[in-house]
């Protein structure tokens, strides 16, 4: 098993696919529309590797806002280099709800954003 994708309900598809197409630099890989069912979807995600997960994106017809409740935690990207990354997100329009820096208690260097919608992304640099 492998994991294929994770879900996000959005309020404007279309400012969602801006946001993880232009600030993040992800793809759109597909589009679904089901007009019969009141819903689209996009998925997006970093084409050309493809045993990573992607993230779709649902708009159903008529509802602008979620309630984020209190499970979702937030999804994670892992970056080159944390600070650099937060400077391009920000001169994109991007919002860093967590400077970049050292997790508390440790050394891994980690920033944190949010997508139009209020979800939380975590970005990590990686030694890898």
């Amino acid at each position: 098993m492998r994991l294929l994708h994770t879900m996000l309900r959005v309020g404007n598809l279309q400012r969602s696919i801006d946001f993880y197409t232009q600030v993040l630099g992800m793809q759109l890989l597909r589009t679904t529309d089901r007009a019969d069912q009141k819903y689209s979807l996009a998925f997006v995600g970093f084409e050309g590797n493809p045993h990573q997960a992607e993230i779709e994106l649902t708009y159903n017809y008529g509802v602008e806002s979620y309630e984020m409740g209190s499970a979702f935690g937030h999804l994670a990207l892992g970056v080159e280099d944390v600070y650099a990354t937060c400077d391009l997100i920000r001169s994109k329009g991007g919002n860093i709800t967590r400077e970049p820096g050292p997790v508390k208690g440790g050394n891994t260097l980690i920033a944190f954003i949010t997508d139009p919608d209020g979800y939380k992304i975590e970005l990590i640099q990686r030694a890898d």
